[in-house]
């Protein structure tokens, strides 16, 4: 990395070691939180003693004065490259997500500290930021907070003029055991999925998808009106070896398509797709598509069409045999046939927009609501309300969190319900036909 001119190196007496926990932590992306920036204010510590019988031409530690002026003129800067999110709620806090450029490392931030990171552009120092700190959050910033806050800010890499990190190890091609886990097959997903979005682009305007999107839920309609044909014709493919192993490849294509639509999805709104591969659960594969920066893509849409891509494309293979089924007359025996087609491509489809982990209904409507890690975070909701505590325990949770939690534990259920009923239903109704 090219070191960037004119920039400021930090000042001194900032750490740019571990500093003991303080109000501007920052933690890793994981259970943990960030812990907020405290109200008191912190001390700044003592400066070092000078280590006894040092050279007359060692450099002298500033003096306490002269350090906190240095620590308030200091204008910092975040390094080129990173990325901050939007809020989500996760538990009773709302967070921000940050991510380092190079390392691709992700850490949560309160409300607080996602205030400051937000300003760090090279242009203000303390004193320009503590005023709009106070009237947003009704309490002063001090020196030994903001410096704290820089300490982290340096451990971690994410100032400008912090040096590179040593580069990691390339990942494995090949990770778990013959019955469990997944291998890369793109050497560089990023440019492949790239070259698909430049071929594609084109199709993607929404004068185009809106109208297909349309011409689906009409076909998904139509389905539903004949749904005792298409529980008839799911029949007669299971009767018919050869043809249900032709459906299976088709649904299995759909998948592998279902897969890159998310990265093609991702490039059109400036994602990064970090690999494609092959996951398997013996005796069952598929492929995968990791995006890993779609999280930090402005608004709200970018993500919802990018997790909400991969059943769109499924459910648009199947229009073309939709328009064939519907045009074929009733004693067709190819009718039947296409009808079981049009029946498993749809669950296949539509299942995948279920509200629940890992689908990518899940995420879209962890998307919608701004809320990271919906599931566990409700299991934990549900547990301290059903725990000892009570009421008491949950108290920090505020109003909004409380609420989306017991809903999406109740739907949740409740979905899980219908799954099962329905499903024993259309295996009742197969069996009795």
């Amino acid at each position: 990395m090219t070191d960037t001119p004119d920039r400021a190196a930090p000042p001194p007496g900032t750490s740019t070691a571990p500093a003991a926990p303080t109000s501007a932590a920052l933690t890793s992306a994981g259970p943990a939180s960030a812990a907020p920036v405290p109200d008191a204010p912190v001390p700044v510590p003592d400066a070092p003693a000078p280590v006894p019988d040092a050279p007359m031409s060692a450099p002298s530690v500033p003096a306490p004065d002269a350090r906190t002026a240095a620590v308030r003129a200091y204008r910092p800067a975040l390094r080129d490259g990173v990325l901050l999110s939007g809020p989500l709620l996760r538990g009773p806090r709302t967070v921000h997500l940050i991510r380092h450029p190079a390392t691709g490392a992700a850490f949560e931030a309160g409300v607080k500290e996602y205030f400051l990171l937000s300003r760090l552009d090279g242009t203000s120092n303390l004193d320009d930021l503590a005023p709009a700190y106070a009237a947003r959050f009704g309490r002063r910033l001090d020196e030994g907070n903001w410096s704290r806050l820089l300490g982290l800010l340096g451990t971690r890499g994410l100032l400008d003029g912090a040096p590179d990190p040593p580069p990691s190890a390339p990942a494995p091609t090949r990770t778990g055991t013959f019955w469990r886990g997944t291998r890369r097959m793109v050497a560089d997903a990023d440019a492949t999925t790239a070259r698909l979005h430049r071929f594609l682009r084109p199709l993607l305007h929404p004068a185009l998808q809106l109208p297909l999107l349309a011409a689906v839920l009409a076909m998904e309609v139509a389905l539903v009106l004949h749904f005792g044909e298409l529980m008839d014709g799911t029949l007669e493919l299971f009767r018919q070896p050869v043809v249900l192993a032709a459906v299976a490849l088709f649904l299995w294509f759909s998948i592998t398509v279902h897969e890159l639509a998310h990265g093609v999805a991702a490039q059109h709104y400036g994602g990064h797709v970090a690999e494609i591969g092959l996951r398997w659960r013996f005796p069952a594969a598929m492929l995968y598509c990791t995006v890993d920066n779609y999280l930090f893509l402005p608004g709200r849409r970018a993500k919802l069409v990018i997790a909400g891509a991969g059943a769109h494309i499924n459910l648009l293979l199947l229009l073309p045999f939709a328009l064939w089924w519907a045009l074929l007359p009733g004693d067709d025996p190819a009718r039947p046939l296409l009808a079981g087609l049009l029946f498993l491509g749809s669950v296949q489809g539509l299942s995948n927009l279920v509200p629940l982990p890992p689908l990518d209904g899940y995420r879209m409507l962890g998307h919608a609501l701004g809320a990271a890690h919906l599931a566990p975070e409700t299991r934990t909701y549900l547990a301290l309300r059903a725990g000892r505590g009570g009421t008491e325990a949950t108290a920090a949770y505020p109003r909004r969190a409380r609420t989306l939690y017991t809903a999406y534990g109740i739907g949740s259920a409740l979905l899980l319900l219908l799954a099962v009923t329905g499903t024993c239903v259309v295996a009742v109704l197969l069996l009795l036909r």
